[in-house]
């Protein structure tokens, strides 16, 4: 085996990059391999599901997320390891990776079990969003070999080693800016969607910027929370003029509470307790909007939006029971949604996202222009999104309405989280605004 064979070992599994970090002798099956001290790795690193698993004692409070992970033999025979885990302390905070020889037919246990130093891990996703692993010792020759390159990109603990130029983050930006400019040099575009076949559909609501450029891009609608294009989250906002967008309104993500009221009994009878009548005078009709801010009580729902479990101080998570909650006057929990579902949520959605600014106008018809002033935002953690939230600058902004209440009840649903232009660049670790007019010829 050399550095050549190993990359067409793991380019051969669908793998994009391979992510390779020098073990220290505390990175071990007892100790845990220590992945990097913020929660940002998950943005690399995919996981199956994630659960709290909370003692009341900060010291202890960690979340568990499961992988579907495997070690690659020379042959390229794969073997899972089930019990493979992430292990996240939000105190420090760190994540380390735990279990990953239980259950293994042909774990490499005389590596993964000793206290060596210089070992080296090699990591990466395969096609099927599998995570696979490969491990040598210090005085392998591929830890000659590696040693010997600057890759030049790193991330965090590891360094990182393009299988194919083609698949990497940077070029799958570029195509996206391609289409961008494409796009916005189309000029006016009449308002479509895509069904779920790919067949182009006309689109009347107020909402349709978004699916406008989505049909554009042949993203078609899917229940699942998986980045837009080519791994980039797409986000769509109005603006007047192109050159003036700070001020405008972008929606993070629609996720349904998990908890409280609403779960529990329903968003019928969640609406009926904390809804009011419609302020318009449209009859028969219950409304739950309005801006909820952290900390204030809203004064037509009469909630407040509260962080159980999230440091203020530190900005960090302290209990991973956590949530984002709204509690009503008699500190009930109305709603909520965990921590551990909008974290999950969060990372897969948001760890590159491309928000572009559009015009509309409804003569002769319903039409939209895009704008050529792209702001582009990679590596995020989930606790930036709390630190902002418990600034005030992203808020919960409901559109919920149950139309025929005295009768047979029609009920829309629209759960959101809203943060202004000018305060995206908070949730990022890398943010930039390109325009896209001046890249490309």
């Amino acid at each position: 085996m050399d550095l050549v064979k190993l990359i067409k070992l793991f380019g051969d599994k669908g793998c994009r990059k391979i992510y390779a970090k020098t073990l220290s002798p505390n990175d071990n099956s007892k100790n845990q391999v220590y992945l990097g001290g913020s929660f940002d790795i998950l943005n690399i690193f995919p996981f199956t599901d994630i659960q709290a698993d909370d003692s009341g004692d900060w010291e202890r409070s960690r979340f568990k997320a499961k992988l579907d992970f495997f070690w690659l033999k020379d042959t390229g025979e794969l073997c899972n390891a089930p019990a493979a885990q992430l292990i996240l302390y939000p105190k420090y905070p760190e994540v380390r990776l735990s279990g990953f020889l239980k259950g293994c037919s042909f774990p490499p246990s005389e590596l993964m079990t000793q206290r060596l130093d210089g070992r080296i891990l090699f990591m990466s996703v395969g096609k099927g969003g599998n995570l696979l692993a490969y491990v040598i010792d210090s005085d392998d020759n591929i830890a000659k070999e590696l040693a010997a390159i600057d890759w030049g990109e790193s991330h965090g603990v590891f360094k990182v080693i393009p299988v194919e130029r083609e698949f990497s983050k940077f070029d799958s930006q570029d195509k996206l800016i391609e289409e961008l400019k494409r796009i916005h040099e189309l000029g006016w575009i009449d308002s479509k969607r895509l069904d779920g076949l790919g067949n182009v559909l006309p689109c009347k609501s107020s909402n349709c910027g978004g699916y406008t450029l989505e049909a554009e891009l042949g993203v078609t609608p899917n229940g699942y929370s998986e980045p837009d294009y080519r791994g980039w989250e797409i986000k769509q906002f109005a603006v007047r003029q192109f050159e003036k967008y700070n001020t405008s309104i972008v929606t993070l993500m629609t996720p349904e509470p998990t908890g409280g009221f609403y779960k529990q009994n329903g968003v019928e009878w969640f609406i009926r307790k904390y809804g009011y009548p419609d302020k318009m005078g449209r009859p028969d009709r219950l409304n739950f909007g309005g801006i909820h801010k952290f900390g204030l009580k809203h004064k037509l729902t009469n909630l407040r939006l509260q962080l159980p479990g999230f440091d203020l101080d530190s900005g960090k998570i302290r209990n991973t029971s956590g949530s984002i909650s709204l509690i009503d006057e008699n500190e009930n929990e109305a709603a909520n949604w965990s921590f551990t579902s909008l974290l999950e949520h969060w990372r897969r959605k948001h760890a590159h996202a491309s928000y572009i600014p559009s015009r509309m106008r409804q003569k002769p018809g319903r039409q939209y222009w895009y704008g050529n002033n792209i702001l582009f935002g990679s590596g995020t953690s989930f606790e930036l999104f709390l630190q902002q939230m418990s600034r005030g600058l992203i808020y919960y902004d409901p559109g919920i309405k149950m139309e025929n209440v005295s009768t047979k009840p029609k009920i829309k649903r629209r759960s959101q989280f809203r943060i202004k232009t000018e305060n995206i660049k908070n949730l990022y670790f890398n943010t930039e605004i390109i325009n896209i007019m001046k890249l490309i010829p």
